[in-house]
């Protein structure tokens, strides 16, 4: 063996030959316990980055649960990713002057198409440098035709049960990027902006948007406000800025009295409480705003405009007419933003496709507190309450390019809808017309992969008649808790929803990795790490060590360089005692294997009598006993998703145990003392192989062994 532990002459060789050897594959334990994981598919329009680092604890369960026997499942993929990815593109279009908006929708699909190819390559090449045993037999793309037809047939299931439905709502709208989103993709930041009190007749209201009051169809105030009673009902004349006009005042609860002077403008068009009010008072919708975000021919001169630019000219105007009473400058409130890209969003009305949540919800609540599905930690489940108790209907069109494209189409006959599982119709399906119109819109992401857990075992294995059957309900849906309810309580619902069972059981959430000074990172702040360079420094072994050794599963954590150093000195111990136990093993002890055979009977209590035919001694003794609590300690941790536990016990075992007392105690008595060495050393880097797969497997390859790898050999014992 080398003096120095050399990572790139290890970690490179056993990758190959694990996968080559079909070792990643469930039927490597053909007739073992089904235990399956899916990949949270990264998307596929860039490299990984630290945080899909943490995918390691997804690896630590496979391994674990494929040495206990298991058929042990982990199926990859990637995501199309179609709003970011898009956004990637198009700023790729602009570092070489062009734009979207020069190509027709084909070659601009096939465009987005070829880009995520050369991409997806680098990162599937980033999963097998970090050692993640996937079986890649099994990977499936968001786009693959296959999922894309099952998507497309849950999509027109809801359509026939009623849970779809088209109509035009407010949706919050990006006016930079072009598209609507859902409500967990805004954003909010508090700021402090000019809050104006206005004069609307014999009214006075306060308002952060003056410039939206060409769209104002109605004055409202809380029934219960004694101070306006006499208006209710009635229409009052207002100056503004275009002319008299009149407008009418209506009572609703939703008002705040607390808020201003306790009167508001109804903007149905471009605000959702007004919009909500508007459907109860039967109010006219009046758009403003353009979806290029200016103001529209409604708003006279101020056509044209930007937002920003027409509510500076309007107050302006208005004050000049004597119609601002006057300014609060602090007013503190919170503003919507496009996740993004910062633009702030713009409630706007559109048609899109809508799917009733209430229903699905409750059930996806029911199973959590029946504990058909778990969630780790514990204390998430009350977030994951809250949304879903409160749960609107899901707005998933989106005005892309990138993406599953809707598979509706629009009669201009009847006026009517007809959907399918993605073929083309060839007539409506109400009238019977041929001319029909295809929606351009793509489905919200969150969709398509809201459904991949069944979308990808439906598809996977086909020649032995899928893997659904095995595999679903999957075990364990491992992701950072940001996407709780982005994607695992969606995934939950429409689980159920299309199958009839829950997607998975167990929902394991890690916390974030931030950079060294705390921070999260982001590519605009320029401190996005990339994992390869980081695995390149330190060993993937040490980098898969680090990120669970010493902070609790859930939490967040830096980046910490010390830590990462700290691992590889760890592997640089084992490599020192791998060394020792096996290089300068004495010549007379080239025992047969019933030796290690004995040892092991020893060890796990099944016959103490062995203890005096090999004149075991107290330190041996000791070592095997706390052999034995490692090995509980370490597979209770494990089993309880106490990762942190399981590391740290490790840790310390090898190093302080095993190294620094054991050993220094077996330089005296070498050959009697190297039946227990190799005993010892060889289950250590079976517990450790889960966490640090290529030196444990070095290491094990070394040392008298049964079986062709680490891997695949059995779990340790401790009864």
């Amino acid at each position: 063996m080398d003096k120095v532990y050399d990572q790139t002459k290890v970690e490179p060789k056993w990758y190959k030959l694990w996968e080559d050897a079909g070792y990643f594959k469930p039927e490597i334990n053909l007739d073992g316990k089904p235990y399956t994981i899916i990949l949270p598919p990264p998307n596929a329009n860039a490299p990984l980055h630290f945080g899909h680092a943490m995918y390691v604890v997804e690896d630590i369960l496979i391994r674990y649960h494929r040495m206990k026997g298991d058929a042990a499942l982990w199926l990859p993929g990637a995501d199309h990713a179609g709003f970011e990815t898009q956004v990637v593109f198009e700023k790729y279009l602009e570092s070489i002057g062009k734009s979207r908006f020069d190509f027709d929708r084909q070659t601009l699909y096939q465009m987005i198409w070829d880009f995520v190819q050369q991409n997806k390559g680098t990162m599937e090449g980033q999963l097998r440098r970090l050692g993640f045993s996937l079986d890649w037999s099994r990977y499936k793309f968001t786009l693959d035709p296959d999922i894309v037809k099952m998507v497309c047939k849950t999509f027109k299931k809801l359509y026939a049960d009623g849970l779809l439905y088209r109509a035009q709502r407010l949706v919050n709208y990006c006016t930079k990027n072009g598209t609507s989103f859902s409500d967990l993709e805004v954003t909010y930041e508090e700021r402090k902006d000019p809050l104006y009190y206005i004069k609307y007749g014999p009214l006075t209201l306060a308002t952060t948007r003056p410039e939206t009051k060409f769209g104002d169809t109605a004055v409202a105030v809380n029934p219960k406000d004694k101070r306006y009673q006499k208006y209710v009902g009635k229409e009052i004349e207002i100056e503004t800025v275009l002319g008299k006009a009149k407008i009418k005042v209506i009572a609703d609860e939703m008002v705040d009295m607390e808020f201003g002077t306790g009167v508001v403008k109804i903007t149905p068009a471009h605000d959702h409480d007004d919009f909500a009010t508007a459907q109860r008072h039967n109010l006219p919708l009046l758009q403003v705003i353009g979806f290029d975000g200016k103001m529209n021919e409604k708003s006279g001169k101020f056509a044209g405009m930007s937002v920003k630019e027409a509510r500076v000219a309007v107050v302006e105007d208005m004050e000049q007419k004597g119609l601002i009473d006057h300014i609060d400058y602090e007013y503190t409130h919170r503003v919507g933003l496009c996740y993004k890209c910062g633009t702030v969003i713009e409630p706007l009305p559109m048609e899109q496709w809508f799917i009733k949540m209430t229903e699905l919800a409750k059930k996806a609540i029911e199973v959590v507190k029946k504990g058909e599905v778990k969630i780790y930690p514990k204390n998430w489940e009350t977030t994951y309450f809250n949304w879903l108790k409160n749960i609107k209907d899901w707005n998933i069109s989106r005005q892309i390019v990138w993406g599953m494209q809707i598979p509706a189409w629009f009669c201009d006959s009847c006026q009517k809808w007809t959907v399918t599982e993605g073929e083309e119709p060839e007539v409506c399906n109400n009238c019977g017309n041929v001319s029909l119109e295809r929606d351009p819109d793509v489905f919200d992401t969150w969709f398509s992969s809201g459904q991949w857990p069944f979308a990808t075992l439906q598809t996977t294995n086909p020649s032995a008649g899928g893997d659904f059957e095995k595999f679903y309900p999957t075990t364990v849906m491992e992701t950072m808790y940001d996407i709780l309810l982005f994607w695992v309580a969606r995934m939950v619902m429409l689980g159920i929803y299309a199958t009839g069972k829950v997607p998975f059981k167990d929902v394991l959430l890690h916390g974030k990795i931030l950079d060294p000074l705390g921070k999260k990172m982001s590519k605009s702040k320029g401190n996005v790490v990339n994992p390869m360079e980081i695995a390149n420094l330190y060993g993937a072994d040490a980098v898969r060590m680090a990120l669970v050794y010493g902070t609790a599963f859930g939490h967040d954590q830096s980046l910490s360089h010390p830590k990462l150093q700290a691992m590889r000195n760890f592997t640089n111990k084992l490599w020192n005692i791998g060394r020792f136990i096996i290089d300068f093993a004495p010549e007379d002890t080239k025992h047969p294997d019933l030796v290690t055979i004995m040892i092991k009977q020893w060890a796990e209590k099944k016959d103490p009598s062995q203890a005096e035919i090999f004149r075991l001694t107290q330190d041996d003794k000791d070592i095997l006993e706390k052999l034995l609590q490692t090995i509980q300690t370490v597979s209770k941790a494990l089993n309880r998703y106490r990762f942190h536990d399981g590391a740290d016990t490790l840790y310390e075992f090898i190093w302080h145990q095993f190294a620094d007392k054991y050993i220094e105690s077996t330089k005296d008595r070498r050959a009697q003392a190297q039946p227990v060495l190799e005993y010892v050393f060889r289950t250590s880097l079976e517990l450790l192989h889960p966490f640090m797969p290529f030196i444990s497997e070095e290491l094990w390859q070394r040392l008298p062994h049964e079986g062709k790898s680490i891997m695949i050999s059995t779990w340790p014992s401790s009864n």
